[in-house]
């Protein structure tokens, strides 16, 4: 197995450095590091703009390049957590609580030392991880009939939508929303129209580009208008001979690059964790190993290295899933699931074995690209700080811009613009009532395939229920979704009766100190 493996990375660095795919490797991780630097500019909303790009290109460069959009957005993101106490990214959050205390102690350039050295261990440990998880789940998958298949898309989505950032209520019934523009168009087996409210140009359903665009590109646009706060990036200059750490402080943090690393690969395996929870399980179990946990928030190197390290882990192992078993780990694997759609490429299985230059080629190019990243972010830290002090009124209008041009572009038709911009609209008024609406491009993604193979299953099953109990695997993928909604269920009730139980003791009247004197009194 081991000699295998090697063979086929060794034939996916052929397919890295063909000059093509080298430089859309270089293209990608340098736009996600330039987009990791601005706040406001999510990795969502970055690929979303590239995709119509991805068209006229051949499947292994584009996919090369939005997988370098994703991880090199990461390194970025540590920049302005770290210097500016900004976290530009949800996974940097924690990264801000003793990044920042570390640049007031004059220490930043440490820290991002650190944070250079972590990722890459992460990301390493990730690569090598995808290498012999990946091929070990597609033998098993290959084994999968249509309800087992059914039965996993359920969990996928389940845990998509209830592990997504707010209320589980709330993301359950954005993956619904998107189950639901899924299946907008031609019905595949009987050729009806299904929720096209008698428009012909939906008849063939929602474009992908249309939905990423509108909900992540002009909602998060129209979010940030006058949002975006003013950045002070004085004082935030950084040396390269700063970077790097004493001896002392890499035995300090080599430990908690360890444990990141291995939380990190753990929370990738499970579809709907992503990075930013993998970064908090990190940080919260370095505290609690510490023995000094008063340390942690003050500038604790360990609590800078962990939640990096996990962070790097995860987005390369987010990958396992989402290439092996087509289910994506998060919406950004779920938009490159679209793209691979979009390319003619059937996710899942048979992705491995039928295209394995894709495959071979993107775990080789994992490699490449991290090394290009730590070679780019060392000599160029000074550049990414400058651009944060791009002002929001050129950079937004120049991203609308090209998410107009990228989806005329895609059918040279303006009704898909206008299409677009009604998406974006509604994502704008979800945002602002707390909705989420990164699980709706989950269950766009998964919801015909979760279609199709449900069908299947009725169709071999003559319609009865019970195939998804009897097949063990299906039995399996159904009891674990139960588990997930009772243990989301739990949460949330023992939240209510903290809630209430906190209420009581707040409107309890308190008891007197002393008898007051009356005023007739006095």
């Amino acid at each position: 197995m081991l000699a295998t493996a090697l063979n086929d990375l060794w034939h996916g660095f052929g397919v890295a450095f063909e000059p093509q795919n080298l430089m859309w490797c270089f293209v990608g991780v340098l736009f996600g590091n330039i987009v990791g630097v601005l706040p406001g500019m999510g990795v969502l909303a970055a690929i979303s703009v590239l995709l119509p790009l991805t068209f006229a290109m051949k499947p292994v460069g584009a996919i090369l390049m939005l997988a370098g959009i994703y991880y090199g957005a990461q390194y970025g993101g540590a920049i302005c957590s770290i210097l500016l106490n900004l976290p530009c990214h949800p996974p940097h959050a924690v990264t801000c609580l003793d990044g920042y205390p570390m640049t007031k102690q004059g220490k930043g350039a440490t820290a991002l030392g650190i944070t250079m050295l972590s990722s890459f261990v992460g990301a390493s440990f990730g690569i090598v991880e995808m290498i012999f998880f990946a091929p070990m789940l597609v033998g098993f998958a290959l084994q999968f009939g249509p309800e087992d298949i059914c039965a996993l898309m359920l969990l996928g989505l389940l845990a998509g939508s209830t592990l997504s950032k707010g209320s589980p209520l709330k993301g359950i019934s954005m993956t619904i929303l998107g189950l639901i523009l899924g299946i907008v168009g031609s019905d595949p087996n009987s050729g009806e129209q299904r929720l096209t409210l008698g428009i012909p140009q939906l008849a063939d359903g929602i474009e992908i580009v249309a939905l990423a665009l509108g909900l992540f590109g002009i909602a998060e646009f129209l979010k940030s208008v006058n949002n975006v706060p003013t950045l002070n990036v004085r004082g935030t200059q950084v040396r390269l001979r700063d970077m790097r750490p004493s001896r002392a402080e890499l035995k300090r943090a080599a430990p908690a690059m360890v444990r990141g690393t291995l939380i990190g690969s753990l929370c990738a395996l499970i579809p709907g964790t992503g990075p930013t929870i993998a970064s908090f399980v990190a940080y919260a179990s370095e505290k609690n190993l510490s023995r000094n946990k008063a340390d942690f928030g003050r500038g604790e190197i360990r609590g800078v290295a962990a939640p990096e390290a996990a962070t790097h882990a995860s987005v390369q192992g987010d990958f396992i899933p989402t290439f092996s078993l087509g289910i994506p780990g998060d919406s950004v694997m779920a938009l490159l699931l679209g793209a691979l759609i979009v390319q003619g490429i059937q996710p899942g299985p048979q992705l491995i074995t039928e295209h394995p230059d894709i495959f071979w080629g993107l775990i080789a190019s994992f490699w490449i690209g991290n090394i290009l990243l730590i070679v780019m972010n060392v000599p160029l830290i000074g550049i990414w700080v400058k651009m944060l002090a791009i002002p929001y009124r050129y950079l937004y209008p120049s991203a609308l811009f090209f998410i107009c041009m990228g989806v005329y572009g895609v059918s040279n038709d303006l009704f898909l613009v206008c299409e677009t911009l009604a998406i974006g609209i509604g994502g704008y008024v979800l945002l602002r009532l707390g909705f989420h609406p990164a699980p709706i491009l989950l269950g766009f993604v998964l919801g015909p395939r979760f279609e199709e193979n449900f069908r299947r299953a009725m169709l071999l099953s003559r319609g009865d229920l019970n195939v998804f109990i009897e097949s063990p695997i299906s039995a399996t993928f159904l009891g674990l979704a139960v588990l997930l909604v009772t243990a989301q269920v739990v949460l949330y009730l023992r939240r209510r009766l903290r809630h209430g139980h906190a209420t009581a003791i707040l409107r309890s009247p308190a008891l007197p100190a002393c008898e007051a004197v009356p005023p007739t009194q006095i």
